[in-house]
């Protein structure tokens, strides 16, 4: 019965510790941004709008997750080793 009750705490505390162990790296952020800009749109590939949206871009770590902001915007969000560019 004891076990039971243990089990969601510890499925939680695995998967908050696979988040901060997964939780990418700034530069992983910043190609993840180059790479989905350049992708999206061959004018903004070839005037390197994807290179200086990266290069501009502030990484914020929040430990189990992660986010870059350009200009007071959310350009990038990554959890679990993913990166998600909504900019």
């Amino acid at each position: 019965m004891k076990r039971q009750k243990l089990l969601p705490l510890i499925t939680i505390i695995f998967i908050l510790i696979l988040a901060a162990v997964l939780n990418p790296s700034p530069e992983r952020h910043r190609e993840k941004i180059r790479q989905v800009i350049s992708e999206r749109s061959e004018l903004e590939s070839f005037f390197g709008i994807g290179k200086l949206t990266a290069f501009v871009s502030q990484y914020k770590s929040l430990g189990i997750a992660s986010y870059t902001t350009a200009n007071g915007q959310v350009i990038s969000i990554g959890v679990l080793g993913m990166i998600f560019v909504i900019a």
